[in-house]
């Protein structure tokens, strides 16, 4: 049992080590989108701001009231659009021509929660940034580390089939590399459903009681 489970913590430490560069690129492209999303919200004239922040007042009156959707169709909506995105980013990786956009989809992904964060806090300061932590947090504790792993493996494996097609130089099989990146891609929609239901069964209950607190400054704007 020790010699098993030290020999995946071998592998682990391993892949680690053989893809840091690119973990590296791609924590820091992330985090890019991150910033640039949260710099565009400056850039949002004062109309733009009062209409997001008016549709964002209806929904949060919405959940204080306990009308948002129900928590199953909740759950499908975020595990459909998730693995959607993972299922697009492991297709790129197969194909030569789909690098980019994988670096491209991450971007977008970092710039929508800085989008989200930074607005929130952006129109309601220290109460946004309480609705941001539960809203926003929970689920992506898990959701990002997979978006980056699926990324860098992705990457990965376009670099291994690039190498394969162009320089010809005998390597590993491609054909086992290709079972363990979709068994790996099975494991992320795994992760990615216990993240749906963190979005779907638990943020709405934190969010509600945040709400709650601070509905004497959410309510007025939204009348």
């Amino acid at each position: 049992m020790k010699n098993r489970k030290k020999k995946y913590q071998n592998l682990i430490a391993n892949h680690f080590r053989e893809h840091s560069s690119i973990y590296l690129f791609i924590i820091v492209l992330f985090l890019m989108g991150v910033i640039f999303g949260a710099v565009v919200v400056n850039s949002l004239t004062l109309t733009q701001k009062e209409n997001l922040y008016y549709y964002l007042s209806q929904f949060f009156s919405q959940v204080s009231n306990g009308k948002v959707a129900d928590s199953k169709d909740l759950f499908i909506q975020s595990f459909s659009h998730n693995s959607k995105f993972i299922g697009l980013m492991w297709l790129l990786g197969i194909s030569i021509i789909g690098l980019p956009v994988i670096l491209i989809l991450l971007f977008i992904k970092g710039m929508v929660v800085g989008f989200t964060v930074g607005f929130l806090v952006n129109q309601m300061g220290w109460h946004g940034f309480l609705l941001s932590f539960v809203s926003v947090l929970p689920q992506n504790i898990i959701v990002i580390p997979i978006f980056i792993i699926s990324a860098t493996l992705s990457v990965a494996f376009s670099f291994k089939m690039i190498r394969q097609q162009f320089i010809k130089r005998m390597g590993e099989p491609i054909l086992p590399l290709f079972a363990r990146y979709t068994f790996l891609l099975i494991i992320a929609f795994l992760f990615l459903a216990v993240s749906a239901g963190v979005e779907a069964y638990v943020s709405p209950v934190l969010m509600k009681s945040i709400i709650k607190m601070v509905e004497a400054v959410i309510i007025p704007a939204a009348i």
